[in-house]
């Protein structure tokens, strides 16, 4: 099976093969969590990084009255907070509706990739800059798009984040969520999200069935969206890697 952090952070760094030995012997050891599960929860002191190897997750903040902002989704090769461990305790919480398989990554483990790496570390800010990016790109979408374009958006930028890690077939994805999980994100009402998709199925945007998204005409979906996937950064800086690996 195709190792998904090392797909992803292919991306960022060109890692050596004794790279990809040393990320592919921290993901060994995996474990299931269940639906609906909080994997890190509001209030805790964190001790361990947690890194999704299959399924999806989510960081989220549920207020007083039971409601609940979705701020970001997590997908295989994600880390949930590379540098959560210095914090004292957490402000949000990383859970999942609909079960996902983690690797739990101790401090020490980060603290020596990055000491004695420097490819992976590379890496590393690379995916903690794509993190902030997909946040701002997700701002300006609640703040300034339609429901219509936010949701096409959301469809164009997971299109892109499942295909780098080898888990999109055919222009369609394994979309395990239920419309009261996009209402979450979006910050609208499931019968609005509801009435949205029905929408862009009617234009032949996108067909959403069996948890599975699949997307008729990606260009058309991508120009509706007004999608341009630069905030994920998949182009690398080829001169200065050339002079982290000390070649002209």
């Amino acid at each position: 099976m195709s190792n998904p952090l090392i797909m992803k952070l292919g991306y960022g760094a060109r890692l050596t093969g004794d790279d990809r030995a040393v990320l592919q012997d921290l993901t060994r050891r995996t474990r299931r969590v269940a639906r609906r599960t909080d994997i890190s929860p509001e209030g805790e002191r964190p001790e361990n990084v947690h890194l999704v190897v299959e399924g999806f997750a989510c960081r989220y903040k549920a207020l007083t009255d039971g409601r609940r902002q979705i701020m970001a989704f997590l997908v295989p090769g994600d880390f949930c907070d590379l540098h959560v461990a210095i914090l004292g305790e957490m402000d949000h919480s990383i859970g999942t509706s609909w079960g996902c398989t983690i690797v739990d990554i101790p401090r020490s483990a980060i603290e020596h990739l990055t000491a004695h790496h420097p490819r992976i570390t590379r890496a590393l800010w690379w995916a903690t800059l794509v993190d902030e990016g997909t946040l701002r790109a997700w701002l300006v979408n609640m703040g300034q798009r339609d429901a219509d374009r936010q949701i096409a958006h959301l469809v164009c930028e997971l299109l892109v984040r499942l295909r780098i890690v080898g888990l999109v077939d055919e222009d369609s994805f394994e979309f395990p969520m239920t419309q009261d999980d996009l209402a979450d994100t979006l910050g609208i009402t499931s019968v609005h999200v509801n009435r949205v998709l029905q929408d862009l199925r009617g234009q032949g945007l996108l067909e959403w069935r069996s948890k599975r998204v699949r997307i008729p005409d990606v260009a058309r979906l991508i120009a509706f969206a007004e999608f341009d996937p630069k905030y994920l950064h998949l182009r690398r800086r080829e001169n200065d890697e050339r002079r982290l690996s000390g070649t002209s």
